[in-house]
């Protein structure tokens, strides 16, 4: 069997990018190992905040406050600890979107005083949520759909995942793995 040049040159091309592609990808993965970064931007409150929360195989202590405080309940202004599981759920959320879009924050942390006002006004909070232990958070993406968001949700298969396209968000929590 005789080969072309031009042949032979689209194959050593095509056996490159298929090296090439992986080495990309592994070296993105590298960087997500030592780093991982978010950005958030609160709809209640209007602030925003860019962090890396984890770096060098570590949670920065200084980085999760300042998350703990956007994600903070802001009717009663009280912050509690939000699960670092939770912000590497949506890391790999928002790597699964290809996305360095803010997430859009609806609710994150609840005081039960709160979680107990929003829950006597709608059938969708409910008494014992995640949100109260800072384990869940209510998101929407710029540029991406709802569908979209959760669909990237789902593919994790950690926690639950709730779609509310009449409210605009999706729900994602670290509890059990469930769908609604």
């Amino acid at each position: 069997m005789e080969i072309s040049r031009r042949g032979f040159l689209r194959i050593g091309a095509i056996a490159a990018a298929q090296l090439v592609v992986p080495a990309v990808a592994m070296a993105r993965t590298a960087v997500q190992l030592r780093r991982r970064s978010l950005k958030f931007y609160a709809l209640h409150t209007g602030e925003s905040l860019t962090t890396t929360y984890w770096e060098n195989g570590r949670y920065i202590p200084g980085e999760l406050d300042r998350v703990n405080y956007i994600l903070r309940d802001f009717r009663a202004n009280e912050v509690k600890p939000i699960d670092p599981a939770l912000l590497d759920l949506l890391t790999r959320i928002q790597s699964r979107l290809s996305t360095n879009e803010p997430f859009q924050v609806i609710s994150g942390y609840r005081s039960p005083v709160t979680n107990a006002m929003l829950h006597a006004n709608s059938e969708g909070v409910a008494v014992h949520s995640l949100h109260l232990e800072g384990k869940a958070i209510d998101i929407s993406v710029p540029g991406r759909s709802l569908e979209q968001l959760r669909g990237a949700a789902l593919a994790q298969q950690v926690g639950g995942v709730g779609y509310y396209p009449r409210s605009g968000f999706v729900h994602v929590d670290t509890g059990r793995v469930r769908f609604w």
